[in-house]
């Protein structure tokens, strides 16, 4: 525990199992709490005060991280709302399209849409409610889409294992760059892909800082890795959840009962917009829980 708070106060992430272990950091509270009673037990005066400090810095580290507010200003230009999904290798398709239907976000993205996915979002997602679509066609986990009923042009997006591609969207007027995460997760052995993939993501955040920008996806990491605050640092941008009061809600593991969850699906936004709210959505057939986020768009 001592060398993952470690970690985590000098704004690094290590290699396995640090990454693995400050995605669960909050729980950390526990096996630390049983150390402190048993130093307590021991009269191990020097234990317990390790201990303290320990829990002390980690308790400080749960705060959520950047402020609770955009600068957005001026009037309101446009409302929108905005999902993003996980499906699990296209496992969760079905549900994600009674979602979009129940829902009817502005702009849908989707990660980890196979084959099965993109043809059943053709087929069965109205061209009318959605006219605009980038859609990256790839089998398992590496195929995406971007769903807009907003005009797109795509750009060149963000090279990966997995497809990350981006657009313009044209709202009220106003460009808005949309970009689809989906860096590597942080396995054993693959630390250093997912840590690439992540700086790639930064580094288009922060050739985006000044524009009107949405970011979203499944970032394989929370608020506890310094790779994801480097994202929100570098780009000037605004975890919508956290604005919302949501940043310690889960959306994975949510397809199984356990107390070890973490909320590495984020929807990230440029000052140029306000956050109305955050909603984590439960879908069978995928691990991850989807998150709609509702937003304003600000002429300032």
């Amino acid at each position: 525990m001592s060398v993952v708070v470690g970690f985590r106060a000098v704004g690094a992430d290590g290699m396995t199992p640090v990454p693995q272990a400050l995605a669960l950091l909050p729980w950390l509270l526990v096996p630390g709490g049983v150390g402190l009673g048993l130093a307590a037990l021991a009269r191990w005066r020097t234990g317990m005060a390790w201990a303290a400090v320990v829990l002390a810095l980690t308790v400080w580290f749960l705060r959520p991280y950047g402020p609770g507010s955009t600068g957005a200003h001026g009037p309101v230009l446009a409302r929108l709302s905005v999902l993003t999904s996980n499906v699990e290798f296209g496992g969760a398709t079905d549900a994600l399209i009674t979602a979009v239907r129940r829902a009817r976000p502005d702009i849908v993205f989707v990660e980890e849409c196979d084959f099965h996915c993109a043809d059943a979002l053709a087929a069965r997602v109205p061209h009318t409610a959605y006219p605009y679509r980038n859609v990256v066609r790839l089998d398992d986990s590496r195929g995406s889409a971007i769903l807009s009923r907003h005009p797109l042009r795509p750009t060149g997006g963000i090279d990966g294992a997995m497809a990350m591609p981006g657009s313009v969207a044209v709202v009220a007027g106003q460009d808005v760059r949309l970009q689809l995460a989906h860096p590597m997760p942080p396995i054993p052995g693959m630390v250093g892909r997912w840590r690439t993939e992540l700086g790639r993501v930064r580094d288009f955040a922060a050739g985006s800082k000044g524009s009107r920008t949405i970011v979203a996806g499944d970032f394989n990491a929370s608020q506890d890795h310094a790779a994801f605050r480097a994202v929100l640092d570098a780009g000037g941008l605004h975890d919508s959840a956290r604005v919302a009061g949501a940043s310690r809600t889960y959306s994975w593991p949510a397809d199984r009962s356990t107390p070890l969850r973490t909320q590495i699906d984020h929807v990230l936004v440029s000052d140029d917009f306000s956050v109305r709210s955050a909603r984590f959505l439960r879908l069978d057939g995928t691990d991850h829980r989807a998150l709609l986020v509702g937003l304003d768009l600000h002429a300032g």
